[in-house]
């Protein structure tokens, strides 16, 4: 008797990911189609978008990718499974079903409702929540409140025999994890079975991020033009292997997939989500052959009792001016020219009597604006000054950005103007992060198709659960020390020979991942590189704590980096808001190594 698999291709890792994923793995032998669509900022303009249109609040791509191919997933049996429903979940179920009827296609659609906590927020704002991190309370007026559910509501609406399943905020990962529960029957107590969905989820999330895309080593990367999107073949014992439509770009390899593995990841032995506390930390990941990862290991234990809760506000206007400047000394010219500007502009805030501004940022981009004081391109002849300013009136920013034509008769020769015209305001939108438990929510429910919505049961978790702290690692001294130690002579070589590394988010936190080449770097790599190196070299950016983790199973340290990107996302001001540079410059660092190893 043949083992029954269950095959899951990721078709989307974000709004705006490429249409062309879903005819790829159509070719493909899949019973499934994930599609990811849901971050904190798209949930913001999503929210502002059905302010105008009460049938807006869904990314329209996904209805608009899926129309041309919905006869032959119905034909094929294929079932789809998407967080497109955004702020308007129902909505995009109705759209769905409309353009069915219209063609004849028979199809369930299901939509998971209960991540919108917009009716009850009067109530939590007197229960006094607060801040994850900063202690705040709510702010008076709130764009979004969305509880991040699991993976039940999928399974339960799968199991009623809905082809389409529709949520609005789940955690990215529940979608695939669902389709298992629903196909092998694991049960809500299956910890490490649930662990091991939920990385399947967590590799098909961001699309081709585990087939090479944003990869350490890209020139090694094939065809970039046709990418290949992850599919992911799912055993009923948790285990499962990641890899790839036949004739497509990019590649699978135990590099690709470890790199996506602690993707916006804190402690490798504890990522917490609703349905399970998943460690990644001893995974066992064998490359079986090319471009196919078979991946193993995950454990679980019980999860929290508690949903995080992404929540947005509005915080005043932001305009960001761009200004091309050439020609010698072309940098100290950004910066003056920025410093004018702003000069100029509160001058006129005080002419005015307006507010003074709420926040400002220059960057002169080509001068390596963001290695801070390690920036070795002052010298650069050709840069684009990018000047950010933020106010709580709109008016005042349309006033201001009157005066930024002037930057190319008033200012320093080899200025050739604004890129894209006068800036215009936009909303600024910031995060509030707060957990509440399970309990203070009513149950998730599921409508499918025109039935009426039934909820679904969620275990009260785990209380007491306490992640545990990173650790400092090494003192400095004592990696001194190890270099020192080194037998025969040692030569100075950046971090990249040694190592691969990704970088991520989550919040105003960022993580940066760094795996070992070959086993035997693994120990040296955990004297050499310290809490303390990686502070050091981004003192510039990142202004709290940092902690290491260690995941032996990956060869890999992830440093957590505090207070690190801005505000985070959409409140950021910076080119980087997400740090997804900061791995390539961990890989800069020098480390000292023997000359033996020959890596120089």
């Amino acid at each position: 008797m043949t083992e029954k698999t269950v095959s899951i291709g990721g078709a989307s890792g974000a709004w705006g990911d490429s249409p062309r994923a879903i005819p790829q793995l159509l070719k493909a032998d899949i019973q499934y189609l994930m599609m990811d669509y849901l971050a904190e900022v798209t949930m913001s303009l999503l929210a502002k978008s059905r302010l105008k249109d009460p049938n807006a609040g869904f990314p329209p791509d996904f209805v608009a990718y899926l129309k041309p191919h919905l006869k032959e997933i119905a034909r094929r049996g294929i079932k789809v499974l998407s967080n497109a429903g955004g702020v308007n979940p129902s909505a995009c179920k109705e759209a769905i079903e409309a353009f069915c009827a219209a063609n004849e296609i028979q199809l369930k659609v299901a939509v998971v409702l209960g991540d919108d906590l917009m009716p009850s927020i009067e109530k939590l704002r007197a229960d006094g929540v607060q801040e994850a991190v900063s202690g705040k309370t709510l702010p008076e007026t709130l764009l979004t409140a969305n509880a991040y559910l699991g993976a039940l509501p999928i399974k339960a609406a799968l199991d009623q025999g809905a082809d389409i399943v529709i949520t609005g905020r789940c955690v990215d990962s529940a979608l695939a994890l669902g389709a298992l529960m629903h196909e092998y029957a694991w049960q809500d107590d299956q910890y490490d079975l649930l662990a091991a969905g939920s990385l399947v989820g967590h590799l098909l999330e961001c699309g081709p991020q585990s087939t090479g895309g944003v990869f350490t080593d890209w020139e090694s990367v094939p065809d970039w033009h046709n990418i290949g999107y992850p599919i992911a073949i799912c055993h009923a014992n948790g285990d499962f292997e990641l890899t790839k439509a036949e004739n497509t770009g990019g590649m699978v390899t135990v590099a690709t997939v470890s790199e996506q593995t602690l993707y916006e990841v804190s402690d490798p032995a504890a990522y917490i989500l609703p349905d399970v506390i998943a460690d990644f930390s001893q995974l066992q990941l064998t490359q079986v052959k090319p471009d196919c990862v078979a991946i193993r290991g995950v454990k679980g234990a019980a999860p929290t009792q508690q949903y995080k809760v992404s929540a947005t506000y509005l915080d005043g206007y932001r305009t960001v001016a761009l200004v091309a400047i050439v020609g010698f000394q072309a940098v100290a010219k950004a910066q003056r020219t920025a410093q004018a500007l702003l000069a100029r502009g509160n001058d006129i805030l005080q002419e005015t009597g307006a507010a003074p501004f709420s926040a400002h940022h220059i960057e002169v981009l080509g001068s390596e604006a963001s290695y801070g004081t390690q920036s070795g391109c002052q010298a650069s002849r050709e840069v684009i000054l990018r000047l950010v300013l933020e106010h709580k009136d709109s008016k005042v920013l349309q006033l201001l950005a009157r005066e930024m034509g002037s930057v190319g008769l008033s200012f320093a020769q080899g200025t050739t103007g604004l890129i894209g015209g006068r800036p215009k305001p936009t909303q600024v939108v910031r995060l509030f992060t707060f957990f509440i438990n399970k309990d203070q929510l009513d149950l998730p429910t599921v409508q499918l198709g025109q039935e009426s919505a039934f909820p679904v049961t969620v275990p009260a978790g785990q209380a007491g659960f306490a992640p545990r702290a990173g650790t400092a690692g090494q003192a400095l001294q004592e990696a001194s020390e190890s270099a020192q130690g080194i037998e025969g002579s040692s030569v100075q070589v950046p971090l990249i020979r040694l190592a691969y590394a990704r970088s991520g988010d989550k919040g105003n936190l960022s993580n940066i991942a760094i795996f070992s080449r070959e086993p035997q770097y693994f120990e040296f790599l955990k004297k050499a590189l310290t809490t303390e190196q990686i502070k050091e070299n981004f003192k510039k950016v990142s202004f709290g704590p940092v902690e290491r983790y260690e995941a032996p199973g990956l060869q890999a340290l992830n440093f957590i980096l505090h207070d690190a990107l801005g505000g985070g996302g959409m409140a950021s001001m910076r080119i980087d808001p997400q740090g997804k540079a900061y791995g390539q410059r961990a890989l800069e660092l020098m480390v000292s190594v023997p000359a033996s190893w020959n890596l120089h």
